[in-house]
């Protein structure tokens, strides 16, 4: 059990895991669990970690079928400037790997943007921890469990 799912566990909201087998040559890993799942990719989210000019981290989610605009996400932050972090450093710090960093249940707990779109849908998914791994909620309840904000749309 991820870090991820036993903060889920713990909560009392209503979730329900998906899990597929993560094929290592997939190019991207959030289309491949849209198309595993069998899933619109507006409603599968990634989880990227970005860093200031400050060198401060946040998390950021958004569909996979976007692209994050970097100037967006620095405006909605009030930072003059925001990088995608190197994954390793990705990894150390939210204690996930690429491909299944999860919002939830990180080592140090990021500030966390969410992309308005999750509430255009009655629930989304997003990773729970490793990569083949995916938790589908209720946008609202996410929301409630990360306290996310919802910053308009950035991608």
């Amino acid at each position: 059990m991820t870090p991820a799912v036993k903060t889920l566990k713990n909560s009392g909201l209503a979730y329900r895991l998906h899990e597929y087998i993560h094929d290592p040559r997939a190019a991207s890993f959030g289309p491949e669990a849209a198309e595993k799942l069998g899933v619109e990719p507006s409603r599968v989210f990634k989880t990227l970690v970005l860093c200031s000019a400050a060198g401060e981290y946040s998390a950021w989610m958004l569909p996979v079928d976007r692209h994050l605009d970097l100037k967006e996400a620095a405006r909605i932050s009030g930072e003059k400037k925001m990088e995608l972090s190197d994954p390793k450093e990705a990894e150390r710090i939210t204690g996930y790997i690429v491909g299944g960093i999860s919002p939830l249940g990180q080592k140090k707990r990021l500030p966390l943007f969410i992309d308005s779109r999750a509430l255009e849908h009655k629930t989304i998914l997003f990773s729970g921890g490793k990569r083949g791994l995916q938790i589908e909620m209720a946008p609202s309840d996410f929301i409630k469990i990360s306290s996310a904000a919802a910053s308009g749309n950035f991608s």
